[in-house]
């Protein structure tokens, strides 16, 4: 899906990420803590009124540059893609990974609609800022944080009646747009568009009236100051605004990330992922479900240890624990796939002497066997031969 993802927003046509993260954001960004309406589920945004708010001028150009990822993935909702690829670009574009899963829907029609005018109006300032998010129940520092996406893309005349780019790299997420805010001397740019700010060094940079907010406001001023200085507190707090943004009046699934680090059973599935069986045994005699699956990936604790090539995990999850030999994940790969991938010989054996189904396809309709196959194709490690070999005995 990543992938996919990519392909969409970067190629040979353009690049697209800063759109990206503008419509996850504009989709999120709806959300009200006192009548509990709006956020990113229910991909509303593709309705009327709200595709029309003028907040949303032209973003019906990235909800149909992603239309061939929906072909490819039919079964993931608008309100999920949105947000994948917003998250997503962030990464991309040099920025943090942001924690996202998926389990959002997409509602019927536009009676859904939140009522529009709930978006930042560029033109306000520090009180309209903390109105608009403390509706969403943001503070000051996360209020700073988020407004640090502007370090990607730029405005323009015709959706905003604003222009230009925030920035000196408009396509790396980085803390230029605090460094440009609090370091240069602006003015008012004297033109025919709306009322915004110029750097008076080289007139090519902008700021819109809620930037200079965040400069000229106290307590804004704090914490633009100090992403101004420390790029990583920057990535840190925005990684955590942003993706508490995007799973706003989501389902519980949606924020899973925020729990799963702390739980046993998302702790068993790292620790099988790295081979460490006493940590396995442990968490499971903690209370760890060793069925889960990652809601983001679908992926559980045998295909991680398979992946890696954890024979001695991959035969505690199975004769100890019982975990489901097939399992297919969000590629449709099984455990079994993985392993004959990277050619973990003693990994297949294991499988497939307890029964695992070497008939089933992945989304690319290729059973194991042939994932080895092509695999060995481009392989120095001269290990798949084995595999093959072994996969071809349990042809059905």
């Amino acid at each position: 899906l990543k992938s996919d993802v990519r392909c969409a927003l970067i190629n040979d046509k353009v690049n697209a990420c800063p759109m990206a993260v503008r419509i996850a954001w504009h989709a999120s960004g709806t959300y009200c803590k006192e009548s509990n309406t709006g956020g990113s589920d229910g991909a509303t945004m593709r309705f009327e009124p709200e595709s029309s708010d003028g907040a949303n001028a032209g973003l019906s150009i990235i909800r149909d540059m992603l239309h061939p990822v929906t072909a490819k993935h039919p079964e993931l909702s608008t309100a999920d893609l949105w947000t994948t690829a917003g998250a997503a670009a962030i990464e991309f574009t040099g920025g943090p990974k942001i924690p996202h899963a998926l389990g959002r829907t997409d509602k019927p029609d536009g009676s859904y609609c939140p009522p529009n005018g709930r978006l930042p109006d560029a033109s306000q300032g520090a009180a309209h800022l903390r109105d608009v998010f403390g509706r969403m129940g943001f503070n000051d520092a996360e209020i700073v944080a988020l407004s640090g996406a502007h370090t990607l893309g730029r405005c323009h005349m015709t959706r905003s009646g604003f222009d230009g780019p925030w920035s000196t790299s408009p396509l790396t997420f980085n803390n230029d747009y605090f460094v440009q805010l609090m370091n240069k001397e602006w003015q008012p740019r004297q033109w025919d568009g709306n009322f915004q700010y110029e750097d008076v060094e080289t007139k090519s940079l902008m700021m819109l009236p809620t930037d200079m907010a965040l400069r000229t406001d106290p307590e804004f001023a704090k914490t633009a100051r100090l992403y101004a200085d420390d790029e990583q507190a920057f990535f840190r707090d925005f990684t955590a605004a942003y993706s508490k943004l995007l799973s706003l009046n989501c389902p519980a699934s949606c924020t899973e990330f925020g729990q799963n680090a702390s739980t046993p059973s998302s702790q068993l599935r790292e620790n099988a992922m790295h081979g460490s069986i006493e940590k396995v045994q442990q968490f499971k005699e903690a209370g760890a479900d060793v069925h889960e699956v990652e809601a983001t990936s679908g992926r559980n604790a045998l295909h991680k240890a398979a992946y890696w090539g954890h024979d001695h995990v991959v035969k505690y999850l199975v004769a100890e624990c019982g975990i489901g030999l097939d399992v297919q994940d969000s590629a449709g790969d099984t455990a079994l796939h993985d392993a004959a991938r990277f050619a973990h010989l003693e990994v297949v054996n294991a499988l497939l002497d307890n029964n695992a189904d070497p008939t089933i396809t992945n989304k690319d309709g290729m059973t194991a066997l042939q994932v080895a196959v092509e695999y060995a194709k481009s392989s120095t490690a001269g290990r798949h031969e084995a595999v093959i070999a072994k996969l071809e005995t349990h042809r059905k």
